[in-house]
């Protein structure tokens, strides 16, 4: 059996009121969805979102170019003669030492102080075995006195500072194990290495060569633990030791002895008579001889 909505006008006007409000309720709700879409960042509600980080690659450093840097050849090495005005035993005066001395054991490592090329291996003079190196701005190294050269080291050869370009000894003019370490600009003239060992210079105007080429006016006495063979005649000499030069021939030694002779005839009246000796002759050399009487 159907039953029948109430369909009096009462009942009509409170279901279309209850309606409206239903409708007035969802646009409401409506509008503050819309609205609250536009509002400000700042005034919106904090939702957890997630956060992508971007790392920057790290750039190494790069160091500034560097024209020309000096290492020691002899790492680990005192200089026991500077560069300067010195007088060795042997010597009359002072004179320039033209480089560093670095006592060392015979047979240490001698390494290039910088980069360049071999621009000569071998022996020369008072310096023994040496090598030298050419540098940029025309600067020169020199290695003396060498134990040895190492193999493969000749003119032409391009080398890195702390290559090693032979073994401390103590050849040429030297008073013992050490090397003789020289430093020349582009004209051959001298620097004081003391100004450029374990320095780098980044150009050509950093180099301090008004400075390195001057020295002091006062000699040293340089002190030495042996005496070169060959200079040991010349400290004699100084310490007043005889040392007999022959300036004549033999025809002028017997012309010489002649004339003496006949000085001592001369005087032969004078002359004491000596028991068991017949007479007195001239020997080759100018002197009388005496000869025994039999």
């Amino acid at each position: 059996m159907l039953v029948k909505q109430n369909s009096s006008p009462k009942a009509r006007v409170r279901r279309r009121a209850a309606e409206a409000v239903i409708v007035a309720v969802s646009a409401l709700s409506a509008v503050a969805v819309a609205h609250a879409s536009l509002l400000s960042p700042a005034l919106a509600p904090l939702r957890a979102s997630p956060v992508t980080v971007s790392i920057a690659p790290v750039v190494p450093v790069v160091e500034d170019d560097v024209l020309i840097s000096f290492e020691e050849p002899v790492p680990g090495h005192a200089v026991v003669s500077p560069f300067g005005l010195r007088q060795l035993p042997w010597e009359g005066s002072g004179r320039l030492h033209e480089g560093v001395d670095i006592s060392a054991d015979i047979g240490v490592p001698v390494r290039v102080a910088a980069d360049g090329v071999v621009i000569a291996a071998g022996e020369k003079g008072g310096y023994g075995r040496y090598v030298a190196v050419r540098h940029a701005e025309g600067l020169t190294t020199f290695y003396a006195h060498l134990g040895g050269i190492a193999a493969g080291v000749k003119a032409g050869l391009a080398v890195a500072a702390g290559d090693t370009v032979g073994r401390v000894g103590s050849t040429g003019t030297s008073t013992g194990p050490h090397l003789h370490f020289e430093i020349r600009d582009d004209q051959d003239r001298p620097l004081n290495p003391a100004m450029f060992l374990g320095k780098a210079f980044a150009e050509a105007g950093d180099l301090p060569l008004d400075k390195a080429i001057r020295y002091s006016g006062r000699v040293r006495m340089a002190r030495v633990s042996r005496i070169p063979a060959s200079k040991q005649a010349l400290m004699d000499a100084r310490n007043g030791a005889p040392i007999i030069v022959r300036r004549s021939t033999d025809a002028e030694d017997l012309a010489q002895a002649e004339r003496n002779l006949k000085g001592l005839a001369r005087d032969a009246a004078k002359a004491e008579r000596i028991d068991g000796l017949q007479g007195l002759s001239i020997g080759p050399d100018g002197r009388p001889r005496a000869q025994i009487g039999l």
